[in-house]
């Protein structure tokens, strides 16, 4: 198995997170996004409803500069407790 990364960082990159819609559910998923990527502007979120409005799917394009800052993030964004799904 090979372990070579298909992404040239520094890079743009989409992470998309599901959730419940809850107040709660934006600032939670910036705070975690900030603390990965510290330049991350928070006014470059994209915040869609679900038909039924019960989820919310939120986008982040970060400026990923490692695979080990992608993996910290992704993690910390699956064991939050308000996320449900990250892509």
């Amino acid at each position: 198995m090979t372990t070579e990364s298909l992404i040239v960082y520094p890079s743009d990159f989409p992470i998309k997170i599901f959730g419940l819609n809850s107040p709660e559910f934006k600032s939670a998923v910036l705070a975690v996004v900030q603390r990965h990527a510290q330049d991350f502007d928070g006014e470059q979120i994209e915040c869609r409803q679900s038909q039924a409005d019960k989820y919310q799917s939120i986008t982040c394009t970060v400026r990923a500069t490692s695979r080990a800052q992608l993996d910290a993030l992704y993690q910390e964004l699956f064991d939050h407790p308000l996320v449900k799904m990250v892509l």
